[in-house]
């Protein structure tokens, strides 16, 4: 039964991919609502507000589907609120681990579809990135997201114009816990931590390192006075 719920989740979520990427090729070529005009308003974002007390975790997921039940029950065990940027192709496959995150309370923002570095990507691949990765959201939890963290922190001019026409903010961070290369739950917290600041966002993934190192960071930032809140709050959007 299991399998034969995974076929028809694959088959329902590959349909909307598909749906999404002809809608994208006739807009881009009609010279439809995606087009991107010229504005100096959509730089990104690499800290919050410097004169709060507010401090935000950020998830990016594109892998790691093992961790997130575990982090998930480490967040309401503390009663934090974080916000997870989500991939494109891994919420296609894992739908019931995106709703799961939706049902936590936790934010959701567009972490692009296929992972890809959108410094080298055209305009029309940029727009198909986010704005697949957005309706296939949309359509399992109702969400209307509008933060994006470029993958692997690349992008260019023309993403950013991109972000904005699609009504994003793009993201990057203050501190990066690089959890992903370094696996070492001791350095997570360390780089989590050190000269912590209001507006801090911290980068993290669901891995090891981040589950094993995740409650003690919650609690310096808690013992310290500090408000663990979404990105969205941080940056007063």
């Amino acid at each position: 039964m299991k399998l034969k719920l995974n076929f028809f989740r694959n088959i329902f979520s590959n349909a909307i991919i598909g749906v999404m990427l002809t809608f994208m090729l006739m807009l881009t070529y009609a010279g439809g609502v995606l087009n991107v005009f010229a504005s100096s308003d959509c730089e990104p974002y690499y800290v919050g507000d410097l004169n709060s007390r507010n401090v935000s975790l950020m998830i990016n997921i594109y892998w790691g589907s093992e961790f997130i039940e575990p982090i998930l029950d480490i967040l309401d065990e503390k009663g934090i609120k974080v916000t997870f940027f989500i991939g494109g192709l891994w919420a296609s496959k894992e739908s019931e681990l995106v709703i799961k995150l939706f049902e936590h309370g936790h934010e959701l923002g567009n972490h692009g579809f296929y992972h890809k570095d959108h410094k080298n990507l055209s305009l029309e691949k940029n727009q198909e990135e986010i704005y697949i990765t957005h309706n296939l959201i949309k359509t399992l939890t109702g969400v209307e997201m509008n933060l994006f963290a470029p993958p692997s922190g690349s992008f260019s001019h023309t993403t950013l114009e991109v972000a904005k026409n699609l009504g994003y903010k793009t993201i990057m961070w203050t501190k990066d816990t690089i959890d992903w290369r370094d696996n070492d739950s001791n350095l997570s917290y360390s780089r989590a931590v050190k000269n912590a600041k209001g507006g801090d966002l911290i980068l993290m993934h669901p891995s090891n390192a981040t589950l094993l190192s995740l409650d003690n960071i919650i609690d310096f930032y808690v013992q310290k006075g500090f408000n663990l809140t979404t990105v969205s709050k941080n940056i007063s959007l």
